[in-house]
């Protein structure tokens, strides 16, 4: 199956609701490798990379995320695959 690349960015209420460790979880139940980090500006962003149904479902995982947040925008870059990343982690 293809791999494809998300470069994402989530806007909303995001951070203070483990918008990261879920977003890591569930990233790792599907099998995507890449990153999540919070911003200074109160967004959520992301790197996102594995198998095109497993990408494309993290992403859409992303527009609601966990219970609490409340996602108001998300941006949504689709990139080459560099194949960088061995698993996912939360970087600061």
């Amino acid at each position: 199956m293809k791999e494809i690349r998300a470069s994402v960015r989530i806007r909303g209420v995001v951070q203070g609701v483990s918008f990261r460790y879920h977003t890591r979880r569930t990233a790792e139940n599907l099998g995507v490798r890449g990153w999540v980090r919070n911003l200074p500006n109160g967004d959520v962003e992301g790197v996102f990379e594995g198998k095109d149904s497993q990408v494309r479902e993290l992403v859409n995982w992303c527009r609601k995320g966990p219970e609490g947040a409340r996602v108001e925008k998300l941006f949504i870059d689709w990139e080459e695959p560099t194949g960088e990343f061995e698993d996912f982690r939360v970087v600061r």
